[in-house]
């Protein structure tokens, strides 16, 4: 039997000591054989490096998470004198680790639920999103290993500097990744520790519509249009239908329903749980915009997008809230209305719907008309 070599890592209070850094501190155990220690803001991790005969390069493996900040299960958390007796067991050449045990980290488990999201048509930037939020030392750490103060530190972080609804939004997205890997992997038994450690924020719930007054949406329609057709199209189909605009960018040319009463058919939104009932809810819009759109529609097949960018391009969902934000913001007061418009594409949407609430469009298309002024 192999004895055991003794190190400067052998305990945790020797091993919290060393400075952070992505270089492990190397442990020889055995001609070609080595067990390394990478001391990480979080809890440290044990790798194995292995050259075989006639070769030149090292083979490296992580074997487990060390028993830093929680006892040590001999399974993925490993004190140093098991994570020794692991990186020993070779295959018959003595040469090859066996094959190492696969932890989750936050980061894992954020890839796995855009997987996720993915395959039951959800919206993938949920993801995305969160993880832009995420410091690197909380996604490298292991799932198992996720502590409640960990949670609510990051959590009240993000409650510094955004709004309670927003850091709401982002802890549930959070702990969807998290309840995802633990269903997913039997090792992880500590929910309670992002039930607790991410419990929403109070005072998140009240509302805060900002209904834009007609005049304000007719101007900020002209002003889209100056900006170029397309955008103009983009713009007033949101301002007329109160959609989102990840509904809108989906809408396809045999959406649009010509005729005595044109309609535009736009897909529900991927917002919530579940399969929804309908694929897509149908919208009057005025015989004027109907005509304007198929003619933006031009020759493209049925299934193409109805909305393009000038360069042929469909549109992206972040590019166009921005733009319509912008162009919002570009509109100037005239002096016999006296407001000055600063819009974004969420309040179009909520202007839109409490005009006709269950409904998602407007009282009447010629509201939008910017020469219309019988209205005012």
């Amino acid at each position: 039997m192999a004895r055991n070599i003794r190190s400067g890592v052998e305990s945790r209070t020797a091993r919290l000591k060393l400075p952070i850094t992505s270089n492990p501190h190397w442990v020889s155990l055995a001609p070609g054989l080595g067990l390394g220690y990478r001391r990480n803001s979080t809890a440290g991790t044990w790798v194995v490096r292995v050259i075989k005969p006639g070769q030149r390069r090292y083979a490296v493996r992580n074997i487990g998470i060390a028993d830093d900040y929680t006892d040590a299960n001999d399974i993925d958390v490993l004190t140093y004198w098991q994570a020794q007796a692991k990186a020993r067991k070779l295959d018959t050449d003595g040469n090859t680790p066996q094959q190492p045990v696969q932890i989750t980290t936050v980061s894992d488990a954020l890839d796995r639920y855009r997987a996720d999201l993915t395959t039951r048509g959800g919206d993938q930037g949920n993801a995305s999103r969160l993880r832009g939020h995420l410091s690197k030392a909380l996604l490298l750490q292991p799932v198992a290993l996720l502590a409640t103060a960990d949670l609510r530190r990051w959590r009240d972080g993000l409650a510094k500097r955004l709004q309670a609804a927003t850091v709401n939004r982002l802890a549930t997205i959070l702990k969807a990744s998290l309840n995802l890997a633990a269903e997913q992997d039997e090792r992880i038994t500590n929910r309670r520790a992002w039930d607790i450690g991410l419990a929403t924020l109070p005072g998140a719930e009240t509302a805060r519509n900002v209904i834009l007054p007609e005049p304000a949406v007719r101007d900020i329609v002209t002003e889209a249009r100056a900006l170029g057709p397309e955008f103009g199209l983009l713009v007033e189909v949101a301002a007329v239908s109160g959609a989102r605009i990840s509904q809108i960018i989906r809408i396809e040319v045999q959406d649009l329903m010509l005729g005595s009463a044109p309609r535009l058919n736009i897909p529900v939104s991927k917002k919530g749980r579940g399969a929804k009932a309908v694929p897509s809810l149908t919208v009057p819009i005025s015989a004027d915009l109907a005509s304007r759109l198929r003619a933006a529609a031009a020759d493209r097949p049925p299934t193409a997008p109805l909305l393009i960018k000038p360069s042929g391009q469909p549109v992206a969902k972040k590019r166009s809230g921005t733009a319509i934000r912008q162009g919002g913001a570009g509109c100037r007061p005239r002096s016999r209305r006296g407001f000055h418009v600063r819009a974004t594409a969420h309040q179009h949407r909520q202007t839109t719907t409490a005009q006709r609430p269950g409904t998602g469009c407007r009282r009447s298309a010629r509201h939008l008309d910017p020469n219309d002024r019988t209205q005012l």
